[in-house]
Formats: C-alpha cells, structure tokens, sequence
C-alpha cells in the first residue's frame, strides 16, 4: 500500500468512528442529505456538468445537468423510506431482531462516463449506512470528483461532519493506488472499466462490480410504434450514450419493420445504407478498440470521424447488423450514437437473437421489450440471461430506477452470476450495510417425517 493511500485510509477510519459513535437515523439522513445538495444545488450542478463535459469529452451539459438532478432525487428519495441504523427488523415469530451496521471504509472506483452522478450516488449511499468513503476517479474525471467533494465537505461542514468522511486519490490517479485502495478498503464498489471489476475481485477485499451494458431491444407486432420510437429515441440520445443502459441493438420484427424504420426517422434516425454503415463500423472499431474520437460526440462529429455527413434533423444512426458475435462488433456495446437493428421472423426468433446478443456481450444487464403483449415480458424473463425487462420504456432512463416504476435509483446494475457479479440488483443502500442477528429461542417445532415426505411418498414410494 503507497503511504498516500494508507493516510487516505487512517484518516477516513477515524473520521468514520466518530461517526458511528454519535450515530443516529436523524444524522445519517442529514449527512446523505448534505452530499445530495452538493450536487444536485442547481448553480453546482450546472458547474460539476460543464466541467465532465469539457474534461472528458464526453456527453452533453445539459443532459448531466438533468442526470445529475434525477438520479440524486430519486435516490434520496428511496433514502427517506430506509432503515439503515439500529433496529431494521424485529420479528417475534422468528424471536429474530436485525441490527444494521456500517461496513466501515468504503472503496469506489468510478468512471469517466458519469465522474459526478455516479461517485455522489456511492457517497450518498455510504453516509445515509454510516461509513466513510473513498473514491479513486478515472484520471479524465479527477477534476469533476475533486469538485464535487468540495462541495460536500462544505456541506457537511454545515453539520458539525468531518471532511475526511469523503475522499478520493488526488490526481493523479493510477491503477497502483487504485489497486492499493482496493486492498485496504472494507468494501469496494466498482462501476465502469471490466478490467477494474476483475481487479477488485482479485484484491481480497468484498467487492461489488456491475457487468458490462449492451442493452438489446424487441419491437414486436403490437408495439406502438410512433411511441416505441420515440423512447427509443430519447433514451439513445440522452447524454449522447455513455449510460451502460443505453440502446445498444434492436431486434425488429419483420411484420413492422418498414413501419418502425420509418418512425425511427421521423424520431429524428439516420438510416445507414450498407456502404455507409461498413465505413461507420470501420471507423468506430478501427485497431479492434473504440475509437475515442466517436465515442460520445454529437451525431455530426461522430460521423464525421468516418467521413459522413449527417442528415438535416438527424440525432442518432441505425446500421443493419451483418452478424452477432466476436467478429461483429456492431453486436456490442458502442458507446455513441449508433444503433445496430436486426430482423426478426417473429418473436420467438427476436427472442432467439436477442439471445446471442447478450451472450457475446451484456449478459445479466438487461433486455428491452415494446409490445402490448406482457406474456412476451415474462417469456423473456424465463428464458434470456438478464436480471431486467424492461417493457414499453425509454431504457436507459428506466433501468437505473424512474419516478413512474419501482427500480432503486442507482447508476450500478448489478448483473447476477451471467455477468459475473455477486448482485443481481440495482446497486443500493443495503449493500452498504451489515446485518447483525440477535437469535433468541422460540418455541421448537419438529415436523414428522410425514409433513415432509408424504407428497414424495405419494409419487415414487418408500
């Protein structure tokens, strides 16, 4: 461990004792409260958003600037109606009383794509459970961090908080000090990079990482069509794509394609010919990684970079899709403003494809679905390996929690054992804390041998 890191850590120990000791729900609201107004305090927001956009490059202010009012909202929101201090549970039946504790030193590692919603939402959770936290940003989004915790040691200030509740690696950020971080942390979080999911779980410290996005979309034959689109749409553009819930790859049945083509333009698509979709493919995936310059940008500099011109009104391209699999990395994750679609002879075929699709990439995340059929909701549910349907919604502002459905407001989807993730949820509070159990007796109740074989019994003997 480099002594930078080890002092980050002593610090924020002491920081969180003190914490713990004068704890209260009242106080740990109050605290979460505080890292929530450092951030979503609209002359801050429009600040920490201006600066993600001009220092990563990537995005656009004013949809970070909704994000970052949204996503905090929501979160504090599910806060309000949270336990996460002394008695969460009391059962007598089961003479069981839960207790929730705090972890202690959080870890995060947060990305570029999101360098103030997705630390402030990691900050939030960690002091609304009672510990401290450390985050180690993506060296693009140092600056944004650094910002967004002078605005919340301000705030807690306010309450009496130390400020080394709330840390980070100053820049600049490597991954021996990441890697450090992650060893001497009671918990880390990691959202982003899968090299650094992988790290983590190497590290020998609890970790929790979110799988890699690749969203796949169904448009059936009794979808809404102009509606479809238009979510479509709105979910693709937001914040020109760098959610991991961002539209990746539609997959449309052949009975409306023509017609959903056509609303996908009126909704503002740029429908690639063949020609212009390979140059598009062979620009963004060009050496076998991203292309930077694509990843994120406008729709006209994100075709510029392969030689394009974008249509008038245009706000996203669509290619067709030439195959799905390694070899076809318009399958995957893109990053930007492009769609990959596919045809599909019915539904059962669109659930086929959509299949391959995320066992190449994005297994656990998510599916989508348009349809007016909800049957088709839990086919989807039973068969593809995915811890979210999301039906007849824009989906990246969907998945990650939404005031008109249930989801948790999180930035990290968890995405089960077929993304390689210990959760299977939307990252949140109750993964920042610890559960201790009183276990009194109660009275014994042994069941016979009948209560518990009989059916068994009745079906192939003794």
């Amino acid at each position: 461990m480099t002594d930078l890191v080890a002092n980050l850590v002593a610090r924020a120990r002491v920081a969180q004792r003190a914490f713990e000791a004068s704890a209260s729900q009242e106080l740990y609201r109050l605290a979460a409260k505080a890292a929530a107004w450092a951030i979503i305090q609209p002359e801050r927001n429009a600040a920490l958003a201006e600066l993600a956009v001009a220092t990563t490059g990537l995005g656009n202010t004013a949809d970070k600037i909704a994000k970052n009012h949204r996503k905090t909202l929501g979160l504090v929101r599910d806060l309000m109606a949270a336990s996460t201090h002394g008695v969460i549970r009391d059962d007598a039946a089961t003479g069981i009383t839960e207790i929730a504790r705090p972890i202690g030193v959080v870890g995060a590692v947060v990305p570029s794509t999101n360098p103030g919603a997705t630390p402030a939402n990691n900050i939030i959770n960690a002091l609304a459970c009672g510990n401290a936290i450390i985050l180690a940003p993506s060296p693009k989004g140092a600056d944004v961090c650094a910002l967004l915790l002078q605005h919340v040691h301000s705030e807690l200030a306010k309450l009496g908080l130390p400020a080394d509740l709330v840390q980070m690696i100053p820049a600049p950020v490597d991954k021996a000090k990441t890697q450090a971080l992650m060893k001497a942390v009671d918990l880390i979080i990691v959202t982003g990079s899968q090299d650094n999911v992988r790290r983590a779980y190497h590290s020998g410290t609890p970790a929790l990482g979110v799988g890699a996005g690749n969203a796949t979309i169904i448009i059936d034959e009794t979808a809404d069509l102009p509606a479809a689109a238009a979510k479509i749409a709105q979910s693709k553009c937001f914040d020109n794509a760098t959610s991991c819930s961002s539209e990746n790859v539609l997959i449309i049945v052949d009975a409306i394609r023509p017609a959903f083509l056509a609303a996908l333009e009126a909704a503002g698509g740029m429908l690639l010919d063949a020609e212009q979709g390979k140059a598009v493919k062979s620009a963004l995936f060009a050496g076998g990684k991203m292309n930077r310059a694509m990843i994120a940008k406008d729709l006209p500099a994100f075709l510029a970079a392969a030689g394009l011109e974008a249509a008038p009104g245009a706000k996203f391209a669509l290619m067709e899709g030439e195959g799905i699999g390694p070899d076809f990395p318009e399958s995957g994750e893109k990053l930007s403003l492009l769609l990959t679609h596919y045809r599909a002879a019915d539904f059962a075929h669109a659930a086929s494809l959509a299949e391959q699709v995320l066992r190449n990439q994005g297994a656990g995340h998510s599916v989508g679905l348009h349809s007016a059929d909800d049957a088709r909701a839990r086919h989807l549910a039973d068969h593809l390996p995915v811890c979210r349907v999301i039906t007849n919604q824009a989906h990246a502002i969907a998945t990650g929690g939404a005031f008109n459905n249930g989801m948790k407001f999180s930035l990290s989807m968890g995405c089960g054992s077929w993304g390689g993730n210990a959760i299977d949820d939307n990252l949140h509070h109750r993964h920042f804390v610890n559960v201790t159990k009183i276990v009194r007796p109660i009275p014994e109740h042994i069941p016979s041998l009948e209560d518990v074989f009989q059916d068994y019994w009745d079906r192939v003997g003794q």
